[in-house]
């Protein structure tokens, strides 16, 4: 029972918990440790329900952790709701959910942000739920907004009009991934009859043929109190809370159309008959890929639990089978399954990206032949053991902020009809018998109930298709409307109540052992979990333009043995115990990142300590990560985000520049086990390290701990450093585009070299990047390209600050017929802001939206771990965690004018268009 993020539709972003298997290969087996159980912990105690007159079900949780709030309002109402012709109803409904209502008509996104409001909104196949987090002053102004769009949404020729189009552009963005064609062919194939075979956001045929009018009866069919529940979880008081609720939810009426009627199920059918034939598609693409989906029950069937250990079992990590198989192998770059238990009756399924040279039908034989293991010896003592310790844990560790927590407590009222579902199926996991899980192999993994899919790709090695380059301008004339001025905005903004006073956030404890790591320390006791976030100066911009990839490849191979310990013996010491630790590379540095269950620190913590002080890189290992690598740079080649980053990046700065270098299949091929050992020797070093952790621990404890495990690790000579060139801004404005062939939707950067994390005019420049595009649904480009035109589904600005000076970028995505009136939007807008500036009201509207929202972030302990690494590792003071508001409150409009001046550059800006040919300049 996992809430699921595939073929989900979101505005924003998706939120579902998963298990996330790690990336890598297996090799011998190992005993596994004792299990250590999570005791006493209920993910709904204190819960309580409350049902309103007019049906609206109300689930209240105080937790006094953090002094932020999470409202969410999720309906019982999705893609399995839809009727022929509706197919995306329901997900363009929820865009025009933003769009304002009688009383307020304006875009929701704006009083959301004003309210400092972390929030977003998505669509899957039975359910459709809005949430935001704010602080806990500002409860009854969301609470008020919620219950206002829930009956009062304007639903018009105008909005609908302009959302279409919006609509249209994501779904066109989706078809760029050939994974989401090869799974909708293979779905629909699967389900022939029942809406869970179409895609939850509908097809571009239904979306441009809705009327205003079938739109706002879907509405008033579904939005309504009987149809909804209500989730407030955080700091707040319940009695007062559910008086607010009362006064703004209570005097809704139910709607006159039965949404009980409208919610018959669908009656379910089996797979296609052709179940051994597979779907192939032979299209443009990198990566060959493969998708098979089994029908499964639906979510309240007695065998859900054992489908879900299965699964753990089958693709839990790296210690799994199906790894153990086909990446370990060296058959597959990568493997993954789910299993989907929704209202009516599901599947389960299983992707895999083929490893280069390799074939799909040997994958599916090797698959198959898993499968069939399973099926005929059942598991292992061990095996079932790690596979419920794996979903345990994972449901902890995935529950550690509000916002988490609110969103489980929703799905499970919403599609398991009972908020307490998590309690039972937690009870009915920990009873799961290996007879269980061979009895549901058998039942539901049967070869002729299976659909199965290829993905062919045509387009040899995944090399981008030629690309024209142009300097000079758009030659389009746009004027931009005038800036939505706050102060009118204000006026629909609910009143915030007086705050109860405010928690002054504790500084981190901070520590060096004799050989230079640094270790920060933030004791947090309101869950028995660990955040570990670390970094070592070991990033790419060590790599040279021949050896790109180095970095990555060190980094990667850290887990693949030690001195002691194999891969798989590594991997089992994490998995036996739910935890995890993972390092990727980035420019600047490799990030660390490990959680766990607070009695298995020690562990984690020894575990770290022998890969930074005795990674071996066996050759095998070494080979099988380099083949992954060749297979995700040619999947980047095929995708015009990842295309449009890296020739934008390498437009922007000389090939001196460590910023310039991007991994190619050359430089992959070339890296040896030597050039690995040497930058492992040379760069992972203790006095270039530095972590941190947050969660329920003993200092003093952590302080010993951290000295047994690392005091033996020693560097000689001073660390290695670079010298970087200045990066002037580029003497004219210069275009280039990219063509890939196959792509429905095109991918823009704009922007050039931009400042420092340490530069004294950040503050002002991330206030006014808040202004220009640090919301797509506020920001002046998000009010004009996206929201006035449509020409995007999304659009953002930033200044990438990091140790040295980043890009300052702005991308969007747009119909490849739509990319030069976007560009020439985008340019006339930045010109606007250079020649007159922005008020008094948008500098602080920009600035309390900041600091408003910043809490929220200290009230997630994963957040709080990466926010006090970076300010340690950008050289920033321990106390800047607590004084990064104020420094944003003390912005004034002198600071935003020189800004401007100094960083707006309209003239001198990189344009850069990945996608289908007709983007290219005419």
């Amino acid at each position: 029972m996992k809430r699921r993020s595939t073929m989900v539709i979101a505005f924003l972003l998706s939120f579902f918990l998963s298990l996330i298997p790690f990336s890598g290969n297996v090799i011998n087996a190992v005993t596994p440790a004792a299990v250590v159980p999570v005791s006493g912990l209920s993910f709904t105690q204190g819960v309580k329900k409350t049902v309103l007159e007019n049906g609206l079900t109300v689930l209240t949780k105080e937790v006094h952790t953090a002094p932020v709030v999470s409202v969410q309002v999720w309906y019982k109402v999705g893609s399995r709701n839809e009727g022929k012709g509706e197919s995306g109803i329901s997900h363009q409904l929820e865009h025009l959910m933003f769009k304002g209502t009688k009383e307020r008509p304006v875009q929701f996104g704006r009083l959301f942000s004003a309210l400092g409001s972390q929030f977003n909104a998505f669509t899957s196949y039975d359910e459709t739920a809005y949430f935001g987090t704010v602080q806990r002053d500002k409860l009854e102004a969301l609470l008020i907004l919620e219950a206002d769009r829930m009956k009062n949404a304007l639903v018009g020729a105008e909005q609908l009009t302009s959302e279409k189009r919006v609509v249209i552009s994501e779904l066109q963005g989706y078809e760029n991934s050939p994974s989401y064609r090869l799974n909708r062919a293979v779905m629909k194939a699967a389900f022939p009859n029942r809406a869970y075979g179409l895609s939850v956001g509908g097809t571009k045929a239904d979306v441009e043929k809705f009327t205003v009018e079938q739109v706002r009866n879907y509405y008033q069919t579904y939005y309504s109190p009987d149809n909804a529940t209500l989730v407030i979880t955080g700091d707040f008081a319940t009695e007062p809370v559910l008086k607010a609720v009362k006064e703004s939810f209570g005097k809704l009426t139910k709607n006159q159309k039965s949404t009980v009627d409208s919610q018959k199920p669908t009656p379910p059918t089996t797979s296609n008959s052709q179940a051994s034939t597979p779907i192939v598609l032979k299209e443009p693409g990198s990566a060959a890929l493969l998708y098979v989906v089994y029908p499964l029950p639906d979510i309240q069937h007695p065998d859900v639990p054992a489908i879900d250990v299965m699964d753990a079992i089958l693709t839990g990590g790296r210690s799994s089978r199906l790894y153990q198989a086909l990446v370990e192998s060296g058959l597959a770059s990568s493997v993954g399954g789910s299993p989907a238990e929704l209202i009516e009756p599901g599947w389960y399924e299983i992707e895999a990206t083929a490893a280069p040279g390799q074939k799909l039908e040997k994958i599916a034989q090797v698959l198959q032949t898993s499968l069939s293991e399973l099926q005929q010896k059942g598991v292992s003592a061990a095996e079932l053991n790690r596979a419920k310790t794996i979903l345990q844990a994972s449901f902890v560790l995935g529950n550690q902020d509000i916002s988490s927590q609110a969103s489980q407590l929703g799905y499970n009222q919403t599609v398991a009809g009972d908020y307490k579902y998590i309690e039972r199926y937690l009870a009915a996991i920990a009873k799961v018998t290996p007879e269980d899980v061979q009895r549901v192999a058998k039942t539901y993994l049967v070869p002729a109930k299976k659909t199965i899919g290829f993905f062919e790709p045509t387009q040899p090695d995944g090399e981008a298709g030629t690309s024209s380059s142009g300097s000079g301008r758009t030659v389009e004339n746009f004027s931009p409307g005038q800036p939505v001025d706050p102060a009118e905005l204000a006026k629909y903004l609910p009143p915030a109540s007086s705050s109860t006073g405010s928690n002054q956030q504790p500084l981190p404890q901070q520590f060096s052992l004799a050989n230079g790591l640094r270790v920060l320390l933030l004791p947090d006791r309101s869950l028995p979990t660990i955040n570990i976030s670390g970094q070592i100066d070991a990033g790419t911009e060590f790599d040279s333009n021949q050896k790109a990839g180095l970095a990555l490849l060190t980094a990667e191979n850290l887990m693949n043995g030690t001195e002691t310990k194999n891969a798989l013996a590594l991997a089992q010491t994490l998995e036996d115990r739910g935890t995890s630790l993972e390092f990727s590379p980035s420019r600047e540095g490799v990030s660390i990142s490990g959680e766990g269950l607070s009695a298995n620190l020690p562990v984690l913590v020894q575990t770290l300590a022998d890969v930074l002080q005795n990674a071996n890189f066996p050759d095998d290992q070494l080979e099988l990560s380099r083949q992954r690598a060749l297979t995700n740079v040619k999947v980047q080649l095929d995708d015009p985000s990842t295309l449009a980053r890296r020739v934008f990046q390498q437009a922007i700065y000389p090939e001196s520049h460590p910023f310039h270098s991007f991994s190619t299949e050359a430089s992959l091929k070339s890296i040896t086990r030597d050039d690995v050992l040497n930058f492992y020797r040379q760069h992972y070093r203790p006095d270039t390290t530095t972590i941190a952790l947050v969660g329920d621990f003993d200092p003093a404890k952590v302080k010993d701990l951290f000295n047994q495990a690392f005091t033996k690790w020693q560097a000689e000579g001073k660390p290695p450093g670079l010298n970087l060139p200045k990066v002037p801004l580029p003497k004219t404005s210069t275009r280039l585009n990219k063509v890939i062939p196959g792509k429905a939707e095109a991918v823009t950067y704009i922007g050039y070299n931009g400042i420092s994390r340490k530069d004294p005019r950040f503050y002002a420049a991330l206030v006014l990047n808040q202004i220009l595009g640090g919301d797509t649904l506020s920001s002046r480009l998000g009010t004009e390209v996206r929201d006035r035109l449509g020409l995007t589904y999304g659009i953002y600005s930033g200044f990438a600050a990091g140790i040295n000076p980043g890009p300052f970028l702005i991308e969007m995505q747009t119909a490849p017929t739509d990319a030069q009136k976007a560009i020439a939007s985008t340019l006339a807008l930045l010109k606007q802001l250079r020649e007159q500036g922005i008020t008094e009201s948008e500098l602080n509207t920009a600035k309390r939206s900041i600091t408003n929202s910043y809490p929220v972030e200290l009230a997630n302990p994963s957040e709080v771990a990466n926010i006090i690494l970076n300010n340690a590792v950008l050289g920033l003071s321990p106390a800047e965690i607590r004084e990064f508001p104020r420094r944003i409150q003390a912005v004034n409009m002198t600071q935003i004018q020189q800004v401007i001046k100094d960083l707006i550059q309209p003239e001198n800006v990189v344009i850069v268009t990945a996608g289908p040919g007709e983007t290219a300049s005419k």
